[in-house]
Order: C-alpha cells, then sequence, then structure tokens
C-alpha cells in the first residue's frame, strides 16, 4: 500500500440542483452547501461559491453573474460544476497536501441519459476523484433512510429535490418503477414569483419566494393563518412597496404544481407490480428531500393516494447519507453502482 493511501478518503456526493452535500468516510457529513456560483464576467474568475454565492442572488452589479451549474438535476455548466466540486472537494478534505480521495459515489436522477451520467463522472474526476461509482438517487435516498431496501418487499420514496422529484419503488436491491419529474423545490418559487406578479402586480425574486415558501407555504390548510410582509417592486410605478402575503395565497400559487407531483405519484403506483402494491399499502410511502419540508405534504399524499405516509428522519441529508454509507464500504454495496467493481477495485 502506498504511503498516501493511508490518508486517502471515500467521498459520498449529493450533487443536488438546489444544494450539494459531501460524506467523507469515517467522518459523516462534511459538506452541506448552496450548489450556486458567483462568476466575474470581466476576468471569468469564480467570486463566491456556495452560501456566499447565495447572498448575493438578485443583488450583484452587471458585471457579476450568479449562476446554478445544475438545472432540474442535470450539468447545465460542465465547467463551472467541476469548479464548484472541486472547490467544494478541498474544503471537505482539508488544505493539506497529504490529504486527498480516491473512490467518490454520486447519486443521480433516475431517468439520466448516458451522456449525462457520463457528464457527472468527469466533473468529478476532473475536481480530482480517481474513480466515480454512479447510483441512482432514490436507492441512496432508500439506503440512508435505513429502508430494507434488500428485502423481497416495496419501498417507495419520494425525493422531493430543488430541481427533480423522483418517485421510486424500490425492491431487491433494485428499482423496480421509477418515474423522474421537474416539478420539485424551484418550480414551486417560480411559481409564487408569478402568483405575486399577477395577483399584486409586485416583482419579487427568488430569495424571497423561497421565505414564503418556507415560512407560510403549505400543501394543506393550517389550523392557525399564517401571513408574511414582503417587499418587492411596483410593476406599476416602478417604485418600492410592502404587501402582505397570507398562507391561502401560498397554497394557491403551489397547487398546481403539487397535483402534478400528486398525479405522477398515482401513474408510479398503477404501472408497479401488483404484489408490491400491496406492499405499499401495507408499508407506506416515506418521503424526503427539502420539498418534505413544506407543511403538510405528507398529509396530501395520505389523502391523495389513501396510504400512510411519513417523512424520514434527517430527510435532507438521506442521500448523502447513502452515498457515504456505500462509500464506506465498497463490498457490501457494491450490488447497487452502476459500473460494477472489478476484481482490483475490491481493495479499498
Amino acid at each position: 500500500m502506498k504511503i498516501f493511501d493511508y490518508f486517502s478518503k471515500n467521498i459520498g456526493i449529493d450533487l443536488g440542483t438546489a444544494n450539494s452535500l459531501i460524506y467523507l468516510a469515517g467522518k459523516g457529513m462534511v459538506i452541506n452547501e448552496p450548489s450556486i456560483a458567483a462568476i466575474n464576467n470581466k476576468t471569468g474568475q469564480i467570486v463566491a461559491i456556495g452560501e456566499e454565492a447565495k447572498k448575493m442572488i438578485g443583488r450583484t452589479p452587471l458585471h457579476i453573474t450568479v449562476i446554478r451549474p445544475l438545472i432540474n438535476g442535470v450539468i447545465s455548466d460542465f465547467e463551472m460544476t467541476q469548479e464548484m466540486l472541486n472547490f467544494l472537494l478541498k474544503k471537505a478534505v482539508g488544505p493539506s497536501n497529504f490529504l486527498n480521495f480516491n473512490k467518490a459515489v454520486i447519486g443521480v436522477p433516475s431517468n439520466l441519459t448516458e451522456v449525462e451520467r457520463k457528464s457527472v463522472e468527469d466533473a468529478v474526476i476532473g475536481a480530482g476523484a480517481s474513480k466515480v461509482y454512479i447510483v441512482e438517487e432514490p436507492l441512496l435516498a432508500a439506503l440512508g433512510a435505513k429502508m430494507p431496501i434488500d428485502e423481497p418487499t416495496s419501498n417507495m420514496i419520494i425525493d422531493i429535490g430543488g430541481g427533480t422529484t423522483e418517485i421510486a419503488v424500490i425492491s431487491m436491491g433494485g428499482i423496480v418503477n421509477a418515474k423522474s419529474i421537474k416539478i420539485a423545490g424551484d418550480k414551486l418559487n417560480e411559481d409564487i414569483v408569478r402568483f405575486i406578479r399577477d395577483e399584486f402586480h409586485l416583482a419579487i425574486g427568488e430569495p424571497t419566494a423561497e421565505e414564503l415558501k418556507i415560512n407560510i407555504g403549505s400543501a394543506l390548510p393550517l389550523d392557525q393563518k399564517m401571513d408574511l410582509p414582503i417587499r418587492g417592486r411596483d410593476m406599476t410605478t416602478g417604485l418600492p412597496r410592502e404587501i402582505i402575503v397570507r398562507d391561502t395565497h401560498i397554497r394557491m400559487a403551489i397547487s398546481k404544481s403539487l397535483k402534478i407531483i400528486i398525479d405522477s405519484i398515482k401513474e408510479t403506483i398503477e404501472t408497479t407490480p401488483p404484489e408490491l402494491v400491496g406492499d405499499v399499502l401495507k408499508r407506506g410511502i416515506f418521503i424526503c428531500g427539502g420539498g418534505s419540508l413544506l407543511k403538510g405534504i405528507d398529509k396530501l399524499v395520505e389523502k391523495e393516494i389513501t396510504v400512510t405516509t411519513r417523512i424520514v428522519e434527517d430527510p435532507l441529508t438521506c442521500v448523502a447519507r447513502g452515498a457515504g454509507m456505500i462509500a464506506e464500504n465498497l463490498i457490501k454495496y457494491s450490488y447497487l453502482v452502476n459500473n460494477p467493481l472489478r476484481p482490483k477495485e475490491i481493495k479499498i
């Protein structure tokens, strides 16, 4: 074994549209940053990445652009994704030149094409990994949520992220049926921006829409009525204006997108083998991802699907935890990766 191998670490990566999380084998979760970068258009240099870049959304001068390198779970800007990963991985493993990482396990949406998967693999290798193992996100989410994915029974999980919602039925260590739709947290933010513009003639940005969604947004009517004052630009006068937005407004704004998610869950169940559908009724449905934090989303799914629905423990990190579990024990979980380990690679 080389001397550097004593210092190397395998890593698990959840490269999300909204947030990127990194799990370092032996240490646990070490990075949880927004998947956002700010770039100086004059020099081409990166100004900020992660939380610092998120603070700049809607507040930058003309020569600085804030971008999301991933859109709907797919890499839209390869170079920027690689730079962002490079920054986050260096931050994760520390500044020492003796501390590096060998193998990386990364989750991808279940409907990615081979070209899109190769793009993810190349970006991680370009950021410093020697070998990349790709696993579908629903499998990682179910593994991270400690669901019995190896057993011949149904494990139905819904991962509502920033760019995509992944719906999957898992059994015997594989995905039996899955559906990936581009309706998730970011789309709900867009719905709120559009609703406020149409109803109140007020222009607001994505950060304000997200604040509304988090604080007073809900999938079903709440016991307690809630409202929130927001400020924006009056579209008639062009001047600043403040309005009071109520929880009913947010429910109206996001209702169509939530209906699409519910319809997709129904379609997935309709095309699932009958025996597994029976297991779904018995075991229930599990929800994870940032979208699971929307108040009442589990109750809405339970009401519409008529199946017990629960939110998994620590829903924001279960994909990264699943990737980390595989990174820590590649031999045990080698059957889950898309590119199987060769015998010589099993020696970690």
